[in-house]
Order: C-alpha cells, then structure tokens, then sequence
C-alpha cells in the first residue's frame, strides 16, 4: 500500500507602497505589464489571442528550480473595481497562489498587499516551496517596491 501524501501549504504575506495612483499601479501587477518593472520576467502567452489581463488568461514561465516543468499560470480573479488579481500557478510537484490586492493610500500613493500561498503535492514539492517562500520573502518584497517605484519615476508615469 502507497504512503499517503503528507501534503503542507505555507503562505506569507506582505505590504509595499508604491509611489503612484492606484489607477496607474493596479496594471503593473498584470502578468504583461509586469515586464515593464520586474528584469527577465518574460510570460509566454497561451490564451487569449492577444496580451490582455482577464479571468481565464493562461501562460507559463520558465521553471525556478532545475527538474520541474514549466509553470502554468491562470488569472483565477481579476477585478478593475477591487484592483485584485489572484494567480494560479502549477507545476508537476506542487501549486500555489499569488493574491494582489491595491488600497489607495492617498491621490499619489497606493499600497500593495501581496500573498503567496503555496501547497506541496509531495515531498519534493513541500521542500520547493519552503525554498521558494524564503527566496521571493527574502526582502519582505522591498525589492518589488524599490523596482515598481524606480520604473515609475524613470519613466514619469503620473501619479
């Protein structure tokens, strides 16, 4: 008889502010536009026919650990009205979601509520993950920030 899956979900979450109006920052957090801020992100677009950020937009990335299959990516939530997007993400060994959420801070300043909740599918996956966790946390996501807020002021977008 096969050992059951000891399966284990870790999540993590974190808040950045940013240096602009939710309604310019809220896009940055698609997977398209995200190649404006974030060096070496490059999703390949699977559906829809054309780059746009819905609920159903499929693609998938390049693997972060050597071994596991590319990663595919589905827009499970997307709203324009809560400035939310949720991501899921699968791969062979395990799965996770990526949770966006955007607060107007003020007319020029918005704040970013980020969550990575990961799920092991088995032994390899729940040791990938913690790995993962500890990489993409291991600035609390200031780098996020200082790279969001660096591409806002180099390229004048309005706040």
């Amino acid at each position: 008889m096969k050992k059951p899956i000891k399966s284990k979900r870790i999540s993590k979450q974190a808040v950045i502010k940013l240096n602009g109006n939710i309604e310019n920052i809220f896009p940055l957090f698609g997977a398209f536009e995200e190649r404006k801020w974030a060096e070496g992100w490059n999703p390949e677009l699977i559906y829809p026919e054309t780059e746009k950020i819905e609920e159903g937009t499929t693609f998938k990335t390049n693997p972060t650990f050597d071994g596991e299959s590319d990663y595919l990516w589905i827009v499970t939530k997307y709203s324009t009205e809560t400035k939310l997007v949720r991501y899921l993400v699968i791969t062979d060994d395990r799965f996770w979601t990526i949770t966006v959420q955007c607060f107007q801070i003020d007319e020029n300043n918005t704040k970013a509520q980020i969550t990575y909740s990961f799920t092991g599918l088995n032994k390899n996956g729940n040791i990938q993950n913690k790995k993962a966790l500890n990489n993409i946390f291991s600035e609390n996501l200031k780098d996020w920030e200082n790279e969001i807020n660096q591409y806002l002021k180099c390229n004048n977008v309005k706040t």
